[in-house]
């Protein structure tokens, strides 16, 4: 089996390219940002609404900018670019009611998956399939 291993730009933020589907719409590629101190995706409301998610209350939470209403979906998320992709089916993100919030990538799926090296003297950010 061949190692998979994703090498992003790491310049001011560590950012990783993705793309969210739902049933016929998709999103262009969004930069979002990797975040080890949140426990799962969470994307701005402006988002779901293109993409017309199903969204289930899921309670509020508090965070550095503020107290924040976040809501449950399914979709499906691409991360990657330019051919070397891998694809997340159904999987469960949160929506922010927010809309000054870029997409954050928490622990799950990501850090479970992979291992992550942050190489900022190389403006790399690598992400190495667990095997």
């Amino acid at each position: 089996m061949e190692e998979l291993t994703f090498i992003f730009d790491y310049f001011k933020y560590p950012v990783i390219p993705v793309k969210f589907y739902y049933k016929d719409k998709e999103t262009p590629i969004i930069d979002a940002l990797l975040d080890s101190g949140g426990d799962f995706i969470v994307i701005p409301i402006p988002i779901a609404r293109y993409l017309g998610l199903k969204l289930k209350k899921a309670g509020s939470v508090d965070t550095a900018g503020g107290t924040t209403v976040l809501f449950k979906a399914t979709l499906s998320m691409t991360i990657g670019k330019r051919g070397k992709t891998v694809t997340y089916h159904n999987i469960q993100i949160h929506v922010s009611n927010r809309n000054d919030i870029p997409v954050l990538l928490g622990r799950h799926p990501i850090f479970e998956d992979y291992e992550i090296i942050f190489k900022k003297r190389d403006n790399q950010l690598i992400l190495k399939l667990y095997q």
